[in-house]
């Protein structure tokens, strides 16, 4: 795989596209694609959102709304048969889950919004490396930060990277997710390969306008199923356990953590999560490799029989997080995270 975020990006030349402006300037796609559009790189509207599509040479693609920075598809090729692509994301008809860039003010004001606006993404610069690797940089500013958030796509893999800059004269103190709805076949046949060993305690997900599940749904107890070997049922919030099977089964509804309780990390030696970790869909006998940089924490949670609402497929939220310990950003410091999905399917 390619390094993550490698490809030289040219002079900014920045086109602002707003879900607003779309609607009163049919020619904004036009316009992005005159200033950006390449081979793999094809901008478009979709119901009215200035949509992003990037595909490489083998196939592979996904799919960006420019507006709000989400991505609602990712369709790799899995298989070596000529359809051989599946998607990966589970995305709603409403736009709900795909992945979600989620930044929430952590300071001691009484009042703790989404320091992300809700329509404000602009278009920054795109880049390609013959059709194999293909990139694209969005930028917002909000309050006393500016943020850049980077998507690039390969032949097997994806990623996502920010960036935080403060531009205030105070520190930030943020609490940040890039969280990720995994798409399954069955719901029996749904686990992740990779934390045992961790400790891991019983927490509620940052709220995002993309959320398939919000907090107070995603901790609601349920009783789980007596066959489920590795799963256990929902704890409290903030109480520890520990992991000591390999597998983490998701049939069951949970919400939780994997990380180095917050105490654990004064001392001077402690034992952190693993940076990357694995989804298994027996059903479609595929897998994908989830790997974190710059986040201290993995989320994970499973709808358990509340899936049902939402179609056949299954899905979970998981990715890289710092949820317990708040990043502090000091004035003209940046803060750097970023989160892979790749297989080895092919």
């Amino acid at each position: 795989m390619a390094s993550l975020v490698c490809l030289p990006l040219p002079k900014p030349n920045i086109i602002r596209a707003s879900s607003s402006s779309a609607a009163t300037s049919p020619s904004t796609a036009d316009s992005l694609n005159d200033k950006f559009g390449r081979k793999g790189i094809h901008f478009h509207d979709s119901n009215g959102i200035p949509t992003l599509d990037l595909t490489v040479r083998n196939g592979s693609s996904l799919r960006l709304h420019i507006p709000d920075a989400h991505l609602t598809s990712y369709k790799p090729k899995v298989y070596w048969k000529d359809d051989g692509f599946e998607e990966v994301l589970f995305t709603t008809p409403s736009a709900k889950g795909g992945i979600a860039l989620v930044i929430d003010d952590a300071s001691d004001s009484p009042s703790k919004p989404s320091l992300l606006p809700s329509s404000d993404w602009t278009v920054k610069d795109v880049d390609s490396d013959a059709i194999d690797a293909l990139q694209v940089e969005l930028t917002c500013s909000s309050k006393q930060m500016e943020i850049t958030y980077i998507v690039t796509l390969y032949s097997e893999s994806m990623a996502t990277a920010v960036i935080v800059k403060n531009t205030g004269l105070k520190p930030l103190t943020l609490k940040s997710a890039i969280l990720s709805h995994f798409k399954f076949k069955r719901r029996d046949g749904a686990a992740i390969q990779g934390l045992q060993g961790c400790s891991y305690c019983s927490h509620p997900p940052l709220s995002s306008p993309f959320e398939i599940l919000s907090p107070s749904e995603a901790m609601k107890a349920e009783e789980p199923d007596w066959f489920s070997f590795g799963s256990e049922p929902q704890g409290k919030a903030g109480s520890w356990s520990l992991q000591d099977v390999p597998f983490t089964m998701l049939k069951n509804k949970f919400s939780r953590v994997y990380a180095a309780p917050p105490a654990e990390r004064l001392k001077p030696i402690y034992h952190t999560t693993p940076s990357k970790y694995e989804t298994l869909d027996q059903g479609r006998e595929l897998f994908f490799r989830v790997i974190r940089m710059g986040f201290e924490d993995i989320y994970i949670s499973s709808p358990g029989s509340l899936s049902d609402k939402f179609g056949k497929d299954y899905f979970i939220c998981t990715g890289p997080a710092s949820m317990l310990v708040p990043v502090t950003v000091k004035p003209g410091e940046q803060w750097r995270g970023a989160q892979v999905i790749e297989h080895d399917n092919l």
